[in-house]
Order: C-alpha cells, then sequence, then structure tokens
C-alpha cells in the first residue's frame, strides 16, 4: 500500500490535488495510517456530491473533478492559446494520468468493498456539471478503455471551453478591489428564449458577441432606453447562452472604473472572452469616474485586450447629465462647447448603440399573452388583456418588467 503515497508524489502537473484534504485523507486509509473505515471521509464526500452534484463513485467523481478544475500549467496554457500546447508539456501531461488514471481505477477500488450506499450516489441535483459527466467515462474503466492520449485531448477539449478554477463553475463575476474576481453563485439563469419582443436589439447584439466569440471584429455596446424593457436581462442571456463557447461576464460597479487597468491586466493574460457588464451605468457632473472608462474604450496608452468587449445599460442616452448651463457662454465657462464635448464623448466611444422603447398596448399585449403561454396560464385571453391593462395602469407603465411582475402575481393566485 506504500505505493500509493508514492504514485502520487510523483505527479508533476496536478500536484495541487495532493494537498486536498478529501484526498490526503484516502491516501491515509489506504497505507494503513488508518484501520478503521473512513467515517469522516464517507461525511466529507456527502457534502461534496450534494454541493457539486457528484454522482456514482463519490470518491472517483470528486477527484475527476478537483482535475478537471485544477489552475496548473496544462489548463492555464490550454485556455489561453486554445489547446495548442508545447510537446514537452504534452509528455509530463501524460505522466501524470497515467498515475492518475491507476490510482482512480485500481487504488481505490477498496473503498467499494464496503456495505455503505455511498458508491452509487445520487445527489439530490446533478444540474450545471454536464461536463464532468462528458469527461467521467474516460477515466474510469467500467467500459471502454481509452488511451492517455484520448484522455489528454479531452482534457484540453475541456480546459479551452470551461477554462479552470472559477472559471469552470461560474457565468459570471464581480470585480472587487482587494479579492480580484469574484464568482456569482446565483447568477440569473435568464435565457435568450425568455426574452420576448425587442427581436432586432436581440439579433445585433447575437451578431456582434458571435463575432468576438469567433475572434472577429465586434464592438462595444450600449444598451439605452426606458426602464424595464430588458437592457439587462438581454446581456446576461447572452453569458447563459455562450458559456460552453467560452464567454463569462465580469459585472464592474460605477466605483471600481477607478481599477479599470487592473482588470483589463487580469483579463488580457487569460484564453477565454470576457464581457465586461456597466449596468444601468449614468454619471452625474461631478462624477470623473467616466474618465478612466473613456480612456480605456478610444484614446489611451494602454489598449484593451481583444478577448474583452464592454457592454454597457443606461436610461440616459449620452450616460453624463448635462446642464443647460453648459451650453451658456454667460455661465464662466469661456469654452463651453469643449464643456458639453467632453460630456458626450463617452457615448461616441461605444460602436453599436441599441435603443429600447417602453412598447406600446399592442406589444404589451403580446409579451403579456407569450409569458402567460411559457407558463402554462389558461386564464380567458380577454380576461388576461384586461386584468394585464389594470396592472400596468396601477403599477409602472408598460415593460417587459411589468408584465413579468403581472404573470408572477398570476401564479402566486394559482391554488
Amino acid at each position: 500500500m506504500a505505493k500509493t503515497s508514492s504514485q502520487l508524489d510523483q505527479l508533476l502537473i496536478y500536484r495541487n490535488i495532493i494537498t486536498d484534504d478529501v484526498v490526503k485523507e484516502a491516501c491515509d486509509f489506504l497505507i494503513g495510517t488508518q484501520h478503521d473505515l473512513p467515517y469522516d471521509l464517507f461525511y466529507k464526500l456527502i457534502q461534496k456530491s450534494e454541493q457539486l452534484g457528484l454522482t456514482g463513485d463519490m470518491l472517483k467523481s470528486y477527484i475527476i473533478y478537483l482535475i478537471l478544475i485544477d489552475e496548473n500549467a496544462l489548463s492555464l496554457m490550454s485556455e489561453k492559446t486554445g489547446g495548442q500546447i508545447g510537446d514537452s508539456l504534452r509528455k509530463v501531461a501524460l505522466h501524470d494520468i497515467g498515475i492518475l488514471q491507476k490510482f482512480i481505477n485500481q487504488h481505490l477500488s477498496v473503498f467499494q468493498n464496503t456495505n455503505l450506499p455511498i458508491n452509487h450516489y445520487v445527489p439530490t441535483s446533478t444540474k450545471g456539471k454536464n461536463y464532468l459527466e462528458a469527461i467521467l467515462p474516460y477515466f474510469l474503466s467500467d467500459g471502454k478503455t481509452y488511451s492517455h492520449e484520448e484522455i489528454l485531448d479531452k482534457l484540453i477539449e475541456h480546459y479551452v471551453s470551461y477554462g479552470y478554477g472559477e472559471l469552470v463553475n461560474h457565468t459570471a463575476f464581480r470585480w472587487h478591489k482587494d479579492k480580484g474576481l469574484e464568482g456569482i453563485i446565483h447568477c440569473d439563469p435568464i435565457k435568450l428564449t425568455d426574452l420576448i419582443g425587442y427581436d432586432r436589439q436581440k439579433n445585433a447584439l447575437i451578431k456582434n458577441t458571435e463575432a468576438f466569440l469567433s475572434g472577429k471584429p465586434s464592438c462595444n455596446v450600449l444598451l439605452v432606453g426606458d426602464r424595464g424593457t430588458g437592457k439587462s436581462s438581454s446581456v446576461k442571456a447572452l453569458v447563459n447562452h455562450y458559456f460552453s463557447q467560452g464567454l463569462r461576464l465580469v459585472e464592474v460597479a460605477k466605483h471600481d472604473l477607478p481599477y479599470f487597468h487592473d482588470i483589463l491586466k487580469v483579463l488580457g493574460k487569460m484564453g477565454k472572452r470576457f464581457i465586461i457588464f456597466l449596468d444601468d451605468l449614468s454619471f452625474e457632473e461631478f462624477e470623473i469616474e467616466y474618465k478612466h472608462l473613456k480612456s480605456v474604450m478610444e484614446g489611451g496608452i494602454e489598449f484593451k485586450p481583444n478577448n474583452v468587449l464592454i457592454y454597457a445599460t443606461s436610461n440616459r442616452m449620452h450616460l453624463i447629465k448635462e446642464n443647460w448651463s453648459d451650453r451658456n457662454e454667460i455661465n464662466g465657462d469661456v469654452h463651453s462647447f469643449d464643456t458639453v464635448n467632453e460630456k458626450l464623448s463617452l457615448a461616441d466611444r461605444f460602436g453599436i448603440t441599441l435603443t429600447y422603447i417602453s412598447p406600446n398596448q399592442t406589444d404589451y399585449l403580446t409579451i403579456i399573452e407569450e409569458l402567460a403561454a411559457k407558463n402554462n396560464i389558461t386564464l380567458p385571453l380577454e380576461t388576461l388583456r384586461s386584468e394585464s391593462l389594470k396592472w400596468e395602469r396601477a403599477h409602472a407603465g408598460r415593460s417587459g418588467r411589468t408584465a413579468q411582475h403581472f404573470i408572477m402575481h398570476l401564479l402566486g393566485e394559482v391554488k
């Protein structure tokens, strides 16, 4: 049994796995330092399985999960270069795959001899771990036996599509000035098919984003218009749709714009494609954070990395508050035209501007009817229409958000 520990000690790339608490506890049992059944290990594995959606043999699934999220030379270079790794890196990766495959299929088989219901575990939810299900068969020897070369190619494919670390499990991130990128755990799951209306704007966003993902010229986008019309939802739906193609979202708050160059430096080192999301963006005349954004978008010495686009939403067309006094030479500003130009120039730096206006009554009722159908609401059509019009008059007026709230109200009344 002593060979088990020394074999993992020979790992060259995946050495982070050795330091994992669950793996260390499993190794302690395998080399004989613990003789009783490792109930504490089983306890930890159940927590991991429920948290991560690990199915089947929990321990084997967990170790393969660690392989898939590990940040190492192979995952870093695969993600950065689109899978173009050097021959030397490939050789050491094959060395590690041989060790890990043997460890998973031979040494861990001892845990299958218990009578506990842990070897065919089915967690409460397996949602969101499709990438794990795709790679499990490559490591496990239950069916077809894959060569080390085939396993490595599958791993590289995974790192290219999903990345490593938090990039694997998170669609969206926030920027924190002290911690850097933080994964958003409960991200809005909205889909492109959930967006009703505004087809011209949606298609323009899709076309621009697909060009960005394929490395073709693409533009920063400003989504501007009335509140509740789906501007933010459109951006979030895009990232959910193109997640497996390497698209990620980074939400940056207005007060973090002074750190914009730091954000670009972090994102520029990665191979993923990032949309920096500036939601509900506008500036009062005394706020100068917009100057950091202007210099990055166009005109500054440092150029925005090719793997980054900026999508911003705003209720204000020109983003920065402008007063009539700005246009009045009597206000004391000798060059008042320059003041106006300075305030309008930020919006001009977006290559595409998409306008979202509140729907007219016909469009509003169309949204209501489609949402009702999607949610299996069976009210008579005339009742549905009349009640929805009463709702919009009593609430925030006609918008996609108002329509969504009305449908939620109806669903809440269902007994």
